[in-house]
């Protein structure tokens, strides 16, 4: 038995840290609950600052993405389909995949280790004892950030990313732009969009809590900032991955 509730410790940890946050919600829809501030330090955080590297990074990914799809595409003469290889593939999958990994590197360790720092200065007991709550005051600006700044940031990595393929389309494969771009538009459809929208809204929810769970959960010390921060990285890739699977079968099923 009591082995059997160290298994469960850390699930219902998670699920009672769920509970709370779900709790604190309402605290969006009242005025002292709203914290403007906050929220717009960490929209710059998770989305202004990081607008220039997750352009670089989409549009490099299009472009690696483009050399190889040409190449094998050459091979049976239908360059043109590289158009829909890209498209599809950046819009549904790779844009907010890509994006969701920079913001666990950007956001999500930083959200551990500043509440991982609030612990170990006994900030979070202080909230505590002025009758604030927890996860009302330092995860919902957080999280409230991350849905906004998310499927901006993947819009903008989704249209650098296809720039991207175009660029390598236009050159190596020798498909004119006019043709690519009216390509792309035939193709390409507002579902297609959604569900990379709908996938940097469950990466934005998850990297979120993944982050914030980590601080709050970790020791009290200096080593154990640094281990939250890890920690919180390890777990919000792995949730990503695994949420990505799961809805990449799901929308599959829907005929999206």
């Amino acid at each position: 038995m009591d082995r059997l509730k160290k298994i469960l410790a850390p699930t219902v940890e998670v699920l009672v840290f769920i509970g709370a946050v779900t709790k604190a919600l309402p605290e969006l829809f009242h005025r002292r609950g709203r914290r403007w501030r906050e929220f717009f330090y960490y929209f710059d955080l998770c989305g202004c600052q990081s607008l220039l590297i997750v352009l670089l990074l989409c549009y490099l990914m299009g472009v690696v993405l483009g050399i190889q799809g040409a190449i094998q595409m050459s091979k049976v003469g239908t360059e043109i389909f590289l158009v829909d290889l890209i498209g599809f593939s950046v819009l549904k999958e790779l844009g907010p995949l890509m994006v969701a990994i920079i913001a666990t590197g950007r956001a999500g360790s930083a959200f551990a280790a500043e509440i991982g720092t609030m612990k170990v200065n006994e900030e979070l007991s202080a909230l505590t004892t002025l009758g604030i709550s927890q996860e009302g005051y330092l995860v919902l600006p957080k999280l409230c950030a991350m849905i906004l700044a998310m499927p901006l940031l993947s819009v903008c990595g989704d249209a650098a990313g296809i720039l991207g393929g175009m660029s390598v389309g236009v050159t190596v494969s020798g498909i004119p732009a006019a043709a690519y771009w009216t390509r792309t538009i035939d193709v390409l459809d507002a579902g297609s969009m959604l569900v990379g929208l709908s996938k940097s809204l469950v990466y934005a929810v998850l990297i979120t809590l993944a982050g914030c769970y980590c601080g709050f959960s970790g020791s009290g010390d200096a080593q154990g900032v640094g281990r939250s921060a890890t920690k919180a990285v390890v777990m919000s890739i792995f949730l990503v991955v695994i949420s990505d699977a799961v809805m990449t079968v799901l929308f599959s099923f829907a005929g999206w």
